[in-house]
């Protein structure tokens, strides 16, 4: 899975999840202020990802987060640690 389709995967997630506008969640969006998520969408977040991923993710790796490239690429890393 390249990063393309990992933020086509994102995005999806934040539609159906958090009834984000889909325009609205570009690489540069900031995931609190931009698209108004708070500490219970990104655990939820962070729960889909491990569906999709199927691996773990350390909630440390989280804490750096703040948009949604930086989302698209804590899942690339995750999935290239094998």
């Amino acid at each position: 899975m390249d990063k393309q389709q990992i933020y086509q995967e994102v995005k999806a997630i934040m539609v159906k999840l958090f009834e984000t506008n889909a325009d609205d969640i570009t690489l540069d969006a900031k995931l609190y202020e931009d698209l108004e998520l708070d500490s219970i969408d990104a655990v939820d977040l962070v729960v889909y990802l491990q569906k999709m991923t199927g691996k773990k993710i350390n909630p440390e790796m989280f804490k750096s987060v703040r948009t949604v490239e930086d989302v698209v690429n804590a899942v690339d890393q995750l999935l290239q640690n094998k």
